[in-house]
Protein backbone atom coordinates (compact mmCIF):
# COMPACT_ATOMS: atom_id res chain seq x y z
CA UNK A 1 0.00 0.00 0.00
CA UNK A 2 1.55 3.04 -1.04
CA UNK A 3 2.06 6.30 2.02
CA UNK A 4 -0.73 8.76 2.00
CA UNK A 5 0.40 11.71 0.20
CA UNK A 6 -2.72 14.19 1.38
CA UNK A 7 -3.36 15.53 5.32
CA UNK A 8 -6.22 16.48 6.61
CA UNK A 9 -6.40 18.47 9.57
CA UNK A 10 -9.35 16.53 11.55
CA UNK A 11 -11.18 16.17 14.62
CA UNK A 12 -13.44 13.30 14.84
CA UNK A 13 -16.86 15.51 16.78
CA UNK A 14 -17.03 17.74 14.04
CA UNK A 15 -19.62 17.19 11.14
CA UNK A 16 -17.86 19.14 8.40
CA UNK A 17 -14.82 16.66 9.28
CA UNK A 18 -17.47 13.67 9.13
CA UNK A 19 -18.57 14.52 5.95
CA UNK A 20 -15.05 14.56 4.12
CA UNK A 21 -14.53 11.22 5.82
CA UNK A 22 -17.27 9.92 4.81
CA UNK A 23 -16.66 11.16 1.24
CA UNK A 24 -13.21 9.38 1.49
CA UNK A 25 -15.06 5.84 2.66
CA UNK A 26 -17.20 5.83 -0.07
CA UNK A 27 -14.43 7.11 -2.70
CA UNK A 28 -12.08 4.22 -1.42
CA UNK A 29 -9.61 6.80 -1.00
CA UNK A 30 -8.92 6.55 2.78
CA UNK A 31 -5.16 5.51 2.27
CA UNK A 32 -4.30 8.31 0.32
CA UNK A 33 -5.21 10.64 3.02
CA UNK A 34 -3.23 10.93 6.25
CA UNK A 35 -5.40 12.33 9.21
CA UNK A 36 -4.02 15.16 11.52
CA UNK A 37 -6.05 15.71 14.67
CA UNK A 38 -6.44 19.28 15.83
CA UNK A 39 -8.44 20.53 18.96
CA UNK A 40 -9.81 24.34 17.56
CA UNK A 41 -12.48 26.49 19.15
CA UNK A 42 -13.50 30.29 17.73
CA UNK A 43 -11.49 31.13 20.79
CA UNK A 44 -8.57 29.05 20.83
CA UNK A 45 -6.93 28.74 17.02
CA UNK A 46 -4.18 26.59 16.39
CA UNK A 47 -0.90 29.14 14.95
CA UNK A 48 -0.13 26.09 12.69
CA UNK A 49 -3.49 25.91 10.88
CA UNK A 50 -3.51 29.61 10.50
CA UNK A 51 0.30 29.82 8.33
CA UNK A 52 -1.83 27.87 5.26
CA UNK A 53 -5.39 28.65 5.75
CA UNK A 54 -6.63 31.82 7.03
CA UNK A 55 -9.91 30.60 7.82
CA UNK A 56 -8.64 28.64 10.81
CA UNK A 57 -11.34 26.37 10.04
CA UNK A 58 -11.49 22.22 9.54
CA UNK A 59 -11.47 20.23 7.69
CA UNK A 60 -8.51 21.59 5.45
CA UNK A 61 -6.89 19.17 3.01
CA UNK A 62 -2.77 19.36 2.18
CA UNK A 63 -2.32 17.86 -1.11
CA UNK A 64 0.94 16.55 -1.81
CA UNK A 65 2.12 19.77 -3.52
CA UNK A 66 1.63 21.75 -0.13
CA UNK A 67 -1.20 24.02 -1.08
CA UNK A 68 -4.29 23.55 1.17
CA UNK A 69 -7.48 23.69 -0.12
CA UNK A 70 -10.38 24.27 2.50
CA UNK A 71 -13.79 24.07 3.22
CA UNK A 72 -15.57 20.44 3.63
CA UNK A 73 -17.56 22.11 -0.24
CA UNK A 74 -14.17 22.19 -1.61
CA UNK A 75 -12.44 19.44 -0.32
CA UNK A 76 -15.50 16.88 -1.24
CA UNK A 77 -15.80 18.74 -4.49
CA UNK A 78 -12.21 18.09 -5.12
CA UNK A 79 -12.31 14.51 -3.60
CA UNK A 80 -14.95 13.47 -6.13
CA UNK A 81 -12.88 14.60 -9.25
CA UNK A 82 -10.00 12.14 -7.78
CA UNK A 83 -12.02 8.34 -8.18
CA UNK A 84 -13.14 6.07 -11.07
CA UNK A 85 -16.53 5.33 -9.37
CA UNK A 86 -19.48 7.17 -9.71
CA UNK A 87 -19.55 10.47 -8.90
CA UNK A 88 -20.98 11.88 -5.27
CA UNK A 89 -22.30 15.24 -6.85
CA UNK A 90 -23.57 15.49 -10.78
CA UNK A 91 -21.61 16.83 -12.92
CA UNK A 92 -23.80 18.79 -14.91
CA UNK A 93 -27.43 20.17 -15.46
CA UNK A 94 -30.40 20.67 -13.10
CA UNK A 95 -29.23 17.34 -11.14
CA UNK A 96 -26.00 19.14 -10.24
CA UNK A 97 -27.79 21.95 -9.22
CA UNK A 98 -30.19 20.43 -7.27
CA UNK A 99 -27.82 18.19 -4.89
CA UNK A 100 -25.98 20.98 -4.37
CA UNK A 101 -28.74 22.95 -3.00
CA UNK A 102 -29.52 20.11 -0.92
CA UNK A 103 -25.81 19.66 0.61
CA UNK A 104 -26.33 23.13 0.82
CA UNK A 105 -29.09 23.17 3.26
CA UNK A 106 -27.33 19.95 5.21
CA UNK A 107 -24.58 22.24 5.68
CA UNK A 108 -26.73 24.97 7.00
CA UNK A 109 -28.25 22.32 10.04
CA UNK A 110 -24.92 21.85 10.74
CA UNK A 111 -23.90 25.65 10.93
CA UNK A 112 -27.02 26.19 13.27
CA UNK A 113 -26.09 23.18 15.49
CA UNK A 114 -22.52 23.63 15.74
CA UNK A 115 -23.42 27.73 16.47
CA UNK A 116 -25.59 26.57 19.62
CA UNK A 117 -23.07 24.16 20.45
CA UNK A 118 -20.53 27.07 20.98
CA UNK A 119 -23.22 29.77 22.72
CA UNK A 120 -24.28 26.94 25.31
CA UNK A 121 -20.99 24.92 25.78
CA UNK A 122 -18.06 27.89 25.13
CA UNK A 123 -19.50 30.70 26.09
CA UNK A 124 -19.83 31.78 29.87
CA UNK A 125 -23.22 31.08 31.16
CA UNK A 126 -23.97 34.61 32.38
CA UNK A 127 -23.19 36.18 28.74
CA UNK A 128 -25.31 33.45 26.67
CA UNK A 129 -27.38 34.64 24.62
CA UNK A 130 -31.05 32.66 24.34
CA UNK A 131 -32.31 34.00 21.54
CA UNK A 132 -29.57 33.08 19.39
CA UNK A 133 -29.87 29.56 21.06
CA UNK A 134 -34.10 29.95 20.13
CA UNK A 135 -32.98 31.41 16.25
CA UNK A 136 -30.30 28.92 15.39
CA UNK A 137 -32.67 26.35 16.51
CA UNK A 138 -35.97 27.23 14.33
CA UNK A 139 -33.25 26.94 11.22
CA UNK A 140 -32.45 23.54 12.04
CA UNK A 141 -36.04 22.74 12.92
CA UNK A 142 -37.63 24.49 9.32
CA UNK A 143 -34.31 22.16 7.53
CA UNK A 144 -35.24 19.09 8.74
CA UNK A 145 -38.90 19.77 7.90
CA UNK A 146 -38.14 20.83 4.59
CA UNK A 147 -35.92 17.50 4.25
CA UNK A 148 -39.04 15.23 5.54
CA UNK A 149 -41.48 16.95 3.49
CA UNK A 150 -39.90 17.42 0.21
CA UNK A 151 -36.59 15.50 -0.47
CA UNK A 152 -37.32 11.74 1.25
CA UNK A 153 -37.23 10.12 -2.10
CA UNK A 154 -34.44 12.22 -3.52
CA UNK A 155 -32.28 11.17 -0.22
CA UNK A 156 -33.20 8.01 -0.48
CA UNK A 157 -32.44 7.37 -4.12
CA UNK A 158 -28.58 7.95 -4.01
CA UNK A 159 -25.90 7.99 -1.13
CA UNK A 160 -24.38 11.19 -2.95
CA UNK A 161 -23.10 14.48 -1.64
CA UNK A 162 -26.72 15.60 -0.16
CA UNK A 163 -27.17 12.58 1.13
CA UNK A 164 -23.89 12.42 2.85
CA UNK A 165 -23.99 15.62 4.27
CA UNK A 166 -27.82 14.96 5.77
CA UNK A 167 -26.81 12.13 7.52
CA UNK A 168 -23.79 13.99 9.21
CA UNK A 169 -26.09 16.72 10.39
CA UNK A 170 -28.48 14.33 11.89
CA UNK A 171 -25.37 12.78 13.68
CA UNK A 172 -24.46 15.67 14.96
CA UNK A 173 -27.33 16.85 16.33
CA UNK A 174 -27.41 13.25 18.37
CA UNK A 175 -24.16 13.75 19.41
CA UNK A 176 -24.53 17.08 20.63
CA UNK A 177 -28.16 18.09 20.95
CA UNK A 178 -29.25 14.28 22.50
CA UNK A 179 -32.50 16.13 23.19
CA UNK A 180 -33.65 17.87 20.49
CA UNK A 181 -36.09 15.37 19.56
CA UNK A 182 -35.92 15.76 16.15
CA UNK A 183 -37.06 11.85 15.30
CA UNK A 184 -40.52 12.72 16.70
CA UNK A 185 -41.22 15.49 14.46
CA UNK A 186 -39.71 13.95 11.21
CA UNK A 187 -40.35 9.97 11.63
CA UNK A 188 -39.86 9.31 7.93
CA UNK A 189 -36.22 11.34 8.40
CA UNK A 190 -35.24 9.10 11.02
CA UNK A 191 -35.95 5.91 8.88
CA UNK A 192 -33.95 6.85 6.37
CA UNK A 193 -31.26 7.97 8.59
CA UNK A 194 -31.28 4.38 10.55
CA UNK A 195 -31.01 2.58 7.66
CA UNK A 196 -27.61 5.00 5.87
CA UNK A 197 -26.18 5.26 9.55
CA UNK A 198 -25.23 1.52 9.09
CA UNK A 199 -23.06 1.98 6.24
CA UNK A 200 -19.84 0.66 6.85
CA UNK A 201 -18.43 4.61 5.74
CA UNK A 202 -20.92 6.55 8.24
CA UNK A 203 -20.01 3.58 11.04
CA UNK A 204 -16.07 4.01 10.69
CA UNK A 205 -16.80 7.81 10.99
CA UNK A 206 -19.28 7.58 14.15
CA UNK A 207 -17.53 10.48 16.28
CA UNK A 208 -19.12 8.47 19.44
CA UNK A 209 -17.40 5.73 18.36
CA UNK A 210 -13.93 6.95 17.46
Amino acid sequence: MSAPTMTLFHSPASPFVRKVMVVLHETGQTNRVAVQSINLSPVAPDADLNLTNPAGKIPALRLDDGNVLFDSRVICEYLDLQHVGNPLIPKEGAARWNRLTLAALADAVMDAAVLTRYETFLRPEEKRWDSWVDAQQDKIRRGLANLEQEHIAELASVFDIAAIGVACALGYLDLRMPDFGWRKRQPKLAAWYAEVSQRDSMRATDPSMN
